[in-house]
């Protein structure tokens, strides 16, 4: 069998989202093309922020988010996704708890250009 082929499974999301129970804290389950696919878990919101460079893809797994901009909201439901371009302000808001999967380049800060104490530098792969 080639090397390539022995690195290859099969993930199971929720069995990934089953291993932790806190929030705003995404973890990698997964890498493609420089591109990190994480897990989260939300509840009640985040901040404003943006990425310079980053666009994001968040794909709901259960239960509602509110992606608010700038002068909109949108709902996003369990089975659909949305995805944010670089450079939009936006502050993700959950309705009770949400998990997610996120689709973003590995270099993105879970807070964009701004770094505090919800700034999740060494994200934990599982």
């Amino acid at each position: 069998m080639k090397k390539e082929m022995m690195n290859i499974k099969v993930v199971n999301i929720q069995e990934k989202l089953d291993q932790f129970t806190d929030h705003w804290n995404p973890r990698i389950i997964g890498e493609l093309n420089d591109q990190h696919v994480k897990v989260a878990k939300l509840k009640d919101e985040f901040i404003f922020h943006h990425h310079e460079h980053e666009d994001e893809m968040f794909l709901v797994i259960k239960g509602t988010l509110l992606m608010e901009f700038e002068n909109e909201t949108k709902e996003i439901n369990a089975g659909e996704f949305l995805i944010v371009p670089r450079g939009v302000s936006h502050k993700p808001r959950a309705i009770g708890e949400v998990e997610l999967m996120l689709f973003e380049p590995a270099t993105t800060l879970n807070t964009g250009e701004i770094k505090n104490e919800r700034t999740k530098k060494n994200i934990e792969r599982i």
